[in-house]
């Protein structure tokens, strides 16, 4: 592990005594983890919403950074994922028929947030929730004041190219759409995943301490089934023409060697959108706010900078 300030590390590792869990309730009854963290002077509101197999925890550090300058965080587990159940039989198999439910769950959450506080209110989304969070907004089922998409997935990595990989994967969801894509596990493809995600081997290490001392968060590999669901999701999406129409205020954070999604698609749902594009090199991965100082620092003053704009 690389050695970090103790400061960094309290940031990380530490929940902060002035944030609190609780839960929320989807109109259905599924009940959902929710954190949130008040600023002490507030100049907004910002809701943040992880990607797959994401929990709360680990954006502990970008949650500091946010309060600290005025902005007041909530966030919730996705359906399926962290501290908000699972939909497999396998509680370590990240699974998901439908994308639609976690959209409809944004909606009935947002409905409730937004009417809690008065001030500008931002939508942030990473990887999966930034998919999420730019379909709500094209479905007219959030309405926030100013969108930020981190890594959005607008388009996954697919090893076979698009044709065969998505025949495979129809085929694979519709006869085990339960089952795992990987068997789930540590493995010897954990340096892999490591570099997938962030060059910063300290913060990656943040999952493992989070998970150690709360086992029941931790998830593994997606199904076929959520992936088949994903590439339906993404598809509507890119095909809606609602797409063109947006004038929410957006930016749009992307890593041009990131392995898992595909940024080349996002940068053209970008131009569609007129969001602010900011692209980084082969310095980043995925995780852009968990990144080593000169990515992470980067991406948090182009978040800061658009949302002082937001702020006025």
């Amino acid at each position: 592990m690389t050695d970090a300030p103790a400061s960094a590390l309290a940031l990380r590792r530490r929940f902060p005594a002035s944030a609190r869990l609780s839960r929320w309730t989807a109109p259905d009854g599924w009940s959902h983890r929710r954190f949130d963290w008040a600023a002490a002077r507030p100049v907004g509101r910002l809701l943040f919403q992880t990607g797959r197999a994401d929990v709360i925890e680990k954006y502990l550090e970008v949650f500091a950074h946010l309060v600290e300058r005025g902005w007041s965080v909530t966030a919730f587990d996705w359906r399926g994922q962290g501290g908000s159940g699972r939909l497999s039989p396998d509680p370590h198999v990240g699974h998901g028929p439908d994308f639609a439910v976690l959209v409809d769950d944004l909606r009935a959450f947002w409905a409730d947030w937004r009417d809690e506080a008065d001030g500008p209110a931002v939508l942030l989304g990473h990887s999966m929730g930034g998919h999420l969070a730019l379909r709500a907004v094209v479905e007219g089922a959030v309405t926030p004041d100013a969108l930020i998409l981190v890594a959005p997935m607008l388009g996954l990595r697919l090893p076979f190219g698009p044709g065969l990989s998505a025949a495979i994967i129809g085929c694979m969801g519709s006869a085990c759409p339960t089952r795992g894509i990987w068997r789930a596990g540590e493995s010897a493809g954990m340096h892999t995943r490591q570099r997938n995600l962030t060059h910063d081997v300290g913060r990656y290490e943040d999952e493992a301490f989070w998970y150690a001392r709360h086992p029941e968060l931790a998830l593994g590999p997606p199904s076929w089934g959520w992936v088949a669901a994903a590439l339906r999701s993404i598809r509507g999406l890119i095909d809606d023409t609602r797409l063109d129409a947006m004038t929410v205020p957006t930016l749009m954070l992307l890593a041009d060697a990131d392995r898992l999604v595909d940024p080349d698609a996002a940068a053209r749902t970008a131009a569609r959108i007129g969001a602010r594009l900011v692209r980084f090199g082969p310095e980043a991965a995925h995780e852009l706010l968990r990144e080593a100082d000169p990515v992470r620092l980067r991406a948090l003053a182009a978040v800061d900078a658009f949302l002082n704009e937001i702020a006025r």
